[in-house]
């Protein structure tokens, strides 16, 4: 079966960091595009960073450049999004997803195959 595990949210306060992690089973994601997407309550899905299979290619959002940082870990099939400078505007929840076409990234939901079932961010004091 194939599955998409994300992890590491919860609440933390302005100015904090945390570090999301997107795990695979049942394939490989060394094959495809990874994006990570957030949606905030009564706002549409938004992506917000994309890395392809070279791993050393990546895409930002203009609302995380700078602060957010994607990368697949070694030999483990898990892509990571270390979130630092956390701002209240940044709470939502978010997904992983994975992009057959390795070599293309998007933000758009529609070109993602397999999906994760997504983790809450909470930025507050």
């Amino acid at each position: 079966q194939l599955q998409l595990v994300e992890s590491g949210g919860g609440l933390v306060q302005p100015g904090g960091s945390l570090r999301l992690s997107c795990a695979a089973s049942g394939f490989s994601l060394d094959n495809y595009a990874i994006g990570w997407f957030r949606q905030a309550p009564g706002k549409e899905r938004e992506g917000i960073s994309c890395i392809r299979t070279s791993g050393d290619s990546t895409d930002y959002a203009d609302s995380v450049k700078g602060r957010f940082t994607i990368s697949r870990g070694n030999a483990n099939n898990t892509v990571y999004l270390q979130m630092n400078s956390l701002k209240p505007e940044d709470t939502a929840v978010y997904y992983c997803a994975a992009k057959r076409n390795g070599y293309v990234c998007s933000a758009y939901v529609l070109n993602y195959n397999y999906w994760g079932q997504g983790t809450q961010v909470t930025v507050s004091s």
